[in-house]
């Protein structure tokens, strides 16, 4: 029987790792397996922003069950136990502002003219769903059934990623509330690639730290940031340094500055915005499959590594008990070896950066430093 996989925006170092996470929206749980989900064969093809997605997915072995109360997501800025405001109090009414200006933008005509023509006509959206017909081949059986492949092209996208997506509504947000510079941090770079188009668009000061490791692996990010108007501004260490670096940065100059936030974490509303800003990405699949095949994808894979790629595929589908939903994340050189990134198969609950989440800690709730091939 054929299937439907869809690929869509996933790193390839990523792709061909063990741990995942899947969402059982009948059994209300988020399941935590370990099971590979494609081979390296398939990933070493793909681009470096790809997804995937498949039917008649083979069993899978339930190694840890976190029970999820629907009415608990439904509150503002809480995802059950999760999410959060855990800030200090001199943020407290920055944050609350930030809050109601995004909730009145959603509401906006004119902002979200504005918004849409900046998709098209900057960003370059919307981005295709191809068929992968070489791949789609490959892993037919020798009765040619097998997925039919799909990829979500956002690398073509301005700036070569999905992060613009986000970057540029928020940018707007930022000019709409008076700011004149903008805060950022950056793993790989293409967040900071993103938000210094997004500045450059709308004539925004720019500043963008990034890790020391991460800028000597993504030299030409650095370049094209710097090409495009942005100040970057090295930190000791990786990604979650350089984000405790942005913050400090923004807290010093609430009044002009702007921390723009391209992950899923962080205190609310910022995980809020950056769903709704990314959800472009599967409200397009959605139509898109429905053009192409007349129905809906059968399985929706994405890496995940600060969520922005999984949350801008998964949310527009994750009312849909049909379609099964796979994150991927970093297993490094195993889910037992200490050296890994996935934070949602390993990690332990606690706070940091202002919200609620599954961190990698030590025993006395110390965070450790992931391991990935991968920058970030």
């Amino acid at each position: 029987m054929a299937c439907n996989l869809k690929v869509l925006s996933l790193n390839r170092q990523i792709v061909s790792t063990t741990g995942h996470v899947t969402v059982d929206r009948k059994m209300v749980t988020a399941s935590v397996i370990s099971l590979p989900v494609f081979p390296d064969t398939l990933t070493n093809n793909l681009p470096v922003t790809t997804t995937l997605t498949a039917k008649n997915p083979q069993s899978t072995q339930k190694l840890l069950t976190k029970p999820v109360d629907r009415k608990e997501v439904t509150r503002p800025g809480k995802f059950g136990r999760f999410g959060g405001k855990y800030v200090p109090e001199t943020l407290v009414t920055c944050l609350g502002k930030l809050g109601a200006e995004f909730n009145l933008v959603l509401h906006d005509s004119e902002f979200q003219k504005e918004l849409r023509t900046a998709l098209q006509d900057y960003v370059g959206r919307e981005t295709p769903l191809y068929f992968a017909q070489r791949l789609t081949n490959h892993y037919k059986n020798i009765k040619g059934e097998g997925p039919e492949i799909y990829l979500k092209r956002e690398d073509l996208n301005h700036g070569g990623a999905h992060k613009i997506n986000n970057a540029i509504a928020q940018a707007m947000i930022a000019k709409r509330m008076g700011r004149k510079s903008i805060v950022a941090a950056t793993g790989a770079g293409q967040h900071g690639v993103a938000t210094a188009a997004a500045c450059a668009k709308l004539s925004l000061e720019c500043t963008i730290f990034m890790g020391s490791t991460d800028m000597k692996k993504q030299a030409s990010n650095v370049l094209l940031m710097k090409l495009l108007g942005a100040q970057v501004e090295p930190v000791e260490g990786t990604f979650k340094d350089a984000s405790s670096q942005a913050i400090r940065e923004w807290v010093g100059n609430l009044d002009s500055s702007y921390y723009l936030t391209g992950t899923a974490v962080g205190p609310h509303p910022c995980p809020s915005m950056v769903r709704e800003f990314q959800s472009v990405i599967g409200k397009e699949t959605r139509r898109q499959a429905m053009e192409k095949w007349g129905g809906k994808p059968d399985i929706l894979v994405a890496c995940i590594g600060s969520g922005s790629n999984a949350l801008g595929l998964f949310h527009e589908f994750i009312e849909d008990e049909d379609v099964r939903l796979i994150g991927v994340e970093a297993a490094g050189f195993g889910l037992n070896s200490g050296k890994h990134a996935a934070t949602l198969a390993r990690g332990d609950v606690g706070v940091y950066h202002g919200a609620m989440s599954y961190l990698l800690q030590d025993e006395e709730g110390q965070i450790l430093g992931p391991h990935s091939i991968g920058v970030g």
